[in-house]
């Protein structure tokens, strides 16, 4: 009878006041989306979008290295002309304390990049923008939602640290296709 009632009033041009909408946050749109995922994403949907972020880390460790590159090349370069001008056989070592300092601080803006990239969305939304393209997901196997800030950083370290062959650990577990960074994060990547 409210729906007729409505139906007649809108006819009669009267102005019908509207339905009250259950508010619809982000957050609260990706939770109903997290309970109804129990299907792992694929491995090639998976494979794709690391290999997405994977370039994103690529071009910050570039950005980073480039400008550091003519002081190394420089520095490895006197050392060759100082052995040479000692006239006798001698090894000469690329990796010293200048180019290693070099390497460290590449691999600690990576590093720190890889948090705010990484962890950090994965922990409040569930991905990375590779995923986010991709549309997957990592959820916390216990509660479907996405996992916590200390379990998604423990998931991108122990990724680092295995690389690919960590990730190859997927083949062998069927029923969520569960690598061992998302073993050691309790976590699983769902479409």
């Amino acid at each position: 009878a409210p729906v007729a009632a409505a139906d007649r009033a809108e006819r009669a041009g009267a102005a019908v006041p509207a339905a009250p909408r259950p508010e619809r946050t982000g957050r609260a749109v990706f939770e109903r989306m997290a309970e109804r995922a129990v299907r792992p994403a694929g491995l090639v949907r998976r494979a794709t979008a690391r290999l997405l972020d994977s370039l994103v880390y690529a071009a910050v460790a570039t950005g980073v290295a480039l400008p550091l590159l003519p002081g190394a090349t420089a520095h490895l370069q006197a050392k060759v002309d100082a052995a040479r001008a000692g006239g006798r056989t001698t090894t000469v070592w690329l990796l010293d304390g200048t180019i290693a300092g070099s390497l460290g601080l590449v691999l600690g803006a990576v590093l720190l990049f890889g948090v705010f990239y990484e962890a950090l969305p994965t922990a409040r939304w569930g991905r990375t923008p590779g995923k986010k393209l991709l549309g997957v997901r990592v959820l916390a196997t216990a509660t479907l939602r996405p996992p916590g800030f200390g379990a998604a950083l423990r998931r991108w370290l122990v990724y680092a640290l295995l690389g690919l062959p960590g990730a190859l650990w997927a083949l062998a577990d069927r029923s969520r296709r569960r690598t061992l960074h998302d073993r050691a994060a309790r976590t699983y990547v769902a479409r």
